[in-house]
């Protein structure tokens, strides 16, 4: 029953790190739009700088020195937090990024340093990934905001809600498979925070294009008034 468990817990964790990585994948349209246009324009970069600090955290929560037999953590964390750097560095907050590298080395040293056993250790940075992933997780919170104001979802990328909330279920199925609170609880606010984007999206993505055919209209109909009044 136990090797049952352990080989449902390594697929759902194969499937964890797929959804993660298209996740961490699907801003690249926002930030081909950004890198075309040279502004970041209303984007905001509190999702990227806590998705960078939150795999930051989770790389250094799954190494074996920490919480043992957690490779597909480290590995797909690992690989968001290279992703996340070059999203961070077209935004072009270099400090920021720089503050949380600090941030991040001096968690490790200190843990590493001063606590002696992996559940010490595993208990530490566990509960401080737990905010750092509910802080990914709700950093969507201000764009919200902005979408139920304008009634427009422009600037909150569809595919990023929908596989924020598919990470959320998958990582909470792998979290409930051999209970581990850390990774369970964060997941599953995300999972019901990524359903609230998807909600929000149903909402407002008619009245978006509404919005984007008056704004297109605006601009074709620009060079013919200047037109008419020569």
């Amino acid at each position: 029953m136990v090797f049952n468990k352990e080989i449902a817990r390594f697929a759902v964790g194969v499937i964890g790190n797929i959804i993660s990585l298209i996740l961490f994948l699907s801003p690249l349209p926002t930030f081909n739009r950004i890198w075309k246009k040279k502004s970041v324009e209303q984007f905001s970069p509190f999702p990227y700088l806590a998705t960078f600090v939150n795999c930051g955290l989770w790389v250094l929560y799954g190494i074996p020195l920490v919480h043992p037999h957690s490779i597909l953590v480290v590995t797909i964390n690992g690989t968001g937090l290279g992703i996340e750097v070059v999203y961070l560095m077209l935004m072009k907050i270099f400090l920021i990024i720089i503050g949380e590298i600090i941030f991040l080395g001096s968690l490790a040293l200190l843990v590493l340093t001063l606590v002696q056993t992996h559940k010490k250790r595993s208990t530490i940075v566990g509960s401080i990934c737990m905010v750092g992933n509910i802080l990914m997780y709700a950093s969507p919170l201000a764009v919200m905001k902005l979408v139920i104001r304008s009634k427009s979802v422009e600037f909150m990328p569809f595919f990023l809600s929908l596989f924020s909330f598919l990470n959320g279920v998958s990582w909470t199925a792998y979290a409930l498979i051999r209970l581990d609170a850390f990774i369970l609880v964060p997941n599953s606010m995300g999972t019901a925070l990524g359903l609230a984007q998807l909600l929000l999206y149903g909402m407002y993505y008619k009245s978006t294009k509404r919005q984007n055919a008056e704004r297109q209209a605006q601009v074709e109909m620009g060079p013919k008034g200047v037109g008419l009044v020569g």
